[in-house]
C-alpha cells in the first residue's frame, strides 16, 4: 500500500503540478501588476477593522471576519507546525525559501479564487450561500464535468489535509506527550466535531473566529519570545535558508529538487493557495464586491506563511535539531526545538498549539467538504457527509503517520488541478472584477478626503 502511494504521491507532485501552481500565481501576480504588494495594507486594514454597514445587508451568510476565519481554521494546523519541520526534514532547510516564494506568489493566486467564488456563487435550497471552484468552473468555463471532478477531489481532499492529518498528529503528540491513547484522542476529536457540525456554517464560523485569533496569537507569541531572545542568530538561520535554497549540498542537504518539492508542497498544504478550498469559505462571506472579499482571503496567505510559518521554520533551524533527526520526527521536532529554547514550556506550547489548531482545521475543512459533497450528490444529502466525516476522525487517529501523509499530498493536488487550470481560462474576469473595484476605491478614497476636509 505504501509503495503504491509513493509511486502515485511522485506523479501528482511532480514538475507538471508544481509548475502549474506557481506558475499560475506568477501568471495572476503580472496580471493584477503585484497586487498583493501594493494592495497588503488596505486589505489587512479591511480584514480587521469593522464591516462596513453596507456589507451587513449584502447576500452571504457570515461576515468578512468569520470568512477569513473558518478558511484560516482550516490552513492554521498542522502544516504551520508539523508541516514546516516535515519539508526541513525531507528537503533540507532551504524548502523554507521556496515555500515563501509560493506564498508570495499564492496570495495572488488565493485572491483570484475568492474573486470568481463570490463572483459566481449561488444560494441553495436551505437559503445558504454556495461557493467555490465547482461554481466558477460550471458557471465561468461551462464545463459540468471539470466542476465535478473538483467537487470529487474537494469531498476526498478533505479526509485527507482537513481530517486524517490533523487527527493523527494530534494522537501523536499526545501520546508522546502524556500517554494518552489515540483512540482516546480519536473519540474525543470525533465527539467535539459532530457537536459543532450541527450548527452548520453560521455554527462553524462563530466557533472559529472567537477561538482561531486567540490560538494563533498564542504560538506567535511563544515564537516570537524564541526569535527576540535569540534575536542574535537570527541572520544566521535566514543566511543558512538562502544558502541552502540554491546550495543544499554545501550545508549537508539534499537534492534541490526535493527543497523546491517540499518547499512548494508542504507550503500549499499549509495556506492552500491554489487547492480551490478556502474560496469556498469566501464565497459565504457578507460582501458588496467580489474584490473587496478577495483582499480579505488574500491576507490569510500572508498570514499563515509569511508570519506563522516563517516563525516555526526560524526555531526550527536555529536549534539545529533538524539535523539530528531522521524524517518520521516531523511530529515532535518543532515542539523539541521550542523546548530546546523555552525548557519546560515550549513543548507544552506546540502541543497545546497543535491540538487546538488541528481541530480548528478539522472544522474548516468539513465545511469545505460539505460543499463539494453537497455539489455532486445535493446538499439535502450532506447529513451523511458529516457521519463519514467524523468517523474518520477516530480512523486517521490511529493508523501510520507517513501514509496519512502521503494521501493527504495527492488529494491536495488532484484538487489543485482543475482549479488551477480555471483560474489561469478565468484570469480576464478575475483583471475586470479588481478593476472595476478599483474604481470603486478610487471614489471612496475621494469621499474620504471630502469628508476630512469638509470636517
Amino acid at each position: 500500500m505504501q509503495a503504491i502511494v509513493d509511486t502515485v504521491n511522485g506523479i501528482v507532485w511532480g514538475p507538471i503540478t508544481l509548475v502549474l501552481i506557481v506558475g499560475t500565481g506568477i501568471f495572476l501576480t503580472l496580471r493584477l501588476g503585484f497586487l498583493q504588494v501594493r494592495d497588503l495594507p488596505y486589505a489587512l486594514k479591511l480584514t480587521f477593522s469593522k464591516s462596513k454597514n453596507k456589507d451587513k445587508n449584502e447576500k452571504g451568510d457570515i461576515s468578512h471576519f468569520q470568512s477569513l476565519m473558518i478558511a484560516m481554521a482550516a490552513t492554521l494546523g498542522i502544516g504551520n507546525m508539523t508541516g514546516v519541520a516535515s519539508a526541513v526534514l525531507l528537503g533540507g532547510v532551504g524548502a523554507l525559501f521556496w515555500m515563501w516564494l509560493a506564498a508570495f506568489f499564492g496570495m495572488a493566486t488565493k485572491y483570484g479564487e475568492a474573486i470568481l467564488a463570490v463572483k459566481y456563487r449561488t444560494v441553495n435550497h436551505k437559503g445558504e450561500i454556495s461557493g467555490g471552484p465547482m461554481y466558477y468552473i460550471e458557471k465561468g468555463l461551462g464545463w459540468k464535468w471539470l466542476a465535478v471532478l473538483f467537487a470529487l477531489f474537494g469531498f476526498l481532499a478533505s479526509f485527507g489535509i482537513g481530517n486524517m492529518t490533523q487527527s493523527n498528529t494530534v494522537a501523536g503528540s499526545l501520546q508522546a506527550t502524556f500517554n494518552i491513547s489515540p483512540w482516546v484522542t480519536g473519540i474525543v476529536l470525533m465527539a467535539l466535531t459532530a457537536l459543532v457540525l450541527l450548527g452548520g456554517v453560521r455554527g462553524i464560523g462563530r466557533v472559529t473566529a472567537i477561538f482561531v485569533p486567540f490560538l494563533a496569537l498564542f504560538y506567535i507569541a511563544g515564537g516570537l519570545i524564541i526569535v527576540i531572545l535569540n534575536i542574535t542568530e537570527v541572520p544566521a538561520a535566514f543566511g543558512v535558508i538562502f544558502e541552502a535554497a540554491f546550495n543544499p549540498e554545501a550545508v549537508g542537504g539534499g537534492a534541490i529538487g526535493l527543497a523546491i518539492r517540499y518547499g512548494i508542497a508542504r507550503g500549499v498544504f499549509s495556506n492552500e493557495a491554489g487547492l480551490g478550498s478556502a474560496p469556498i469559505a469566501a464565497a459565504a462571506a457578507k460582501t458588496d464586491y467580489p474584490g473587496r472579499q478577495a483582499l480579505v482571503s488574500m491576507t490569510g496567505t500572508f498570514l499563515d506563511t509569511m508570519i506563522v510559518c516563517t516563525i516555526t521554520g526560524l526555531v526550527v533551524v536555529m536549534s539545529g535539531l533538524h539535523l539530528q533527526f531522521g524524517a518520521d520526527a516531523a511530529p515532535v521536532i518543532t515542539g523539541e526545538a521550542f523546548d530546546f529554547f523555552l525548557p519546560g514550556l515550549g513543548n507544552y506550547i506546540v502541543v497545546f498549539g497543535l491540538i487546538f489548531f488541528a481541530y480548528s482545521t478539522i472544522l474548516g475543512w468539513s465545511y469545505y467538504g460539505e460543499k463539494c459533497f453537497g455539489y455532486i450528490f445535493g446538499d439535502r444529502n450532506t447529513i451523511y457527509y458529516k457521519i463519514i466525516f467524523c468517523l474518520v476522525i477516530l480512523f486517521g487517529a490511529v493508523q501510520s503517520v507517513q501514509l496519512v501523509w502521503d494521501l493527504a499530498d495527492i488529494f491536495n493536488g488532484l484538487m489543485a488541478v482543475p482549479n488551477l487550470i480555471a483560474l489561469c481560462l478565468l484570469s480576464s474576469v478575475i483583471v475586470s472584477e479588481t478593476n472595476k473595484f478599483r474604481e470603486v476605491r478610487r471614489k471612496e478614497k475621494e469621499e474620504e478626503r471630502k469628508q476630512k476636509m469638509a470636517g
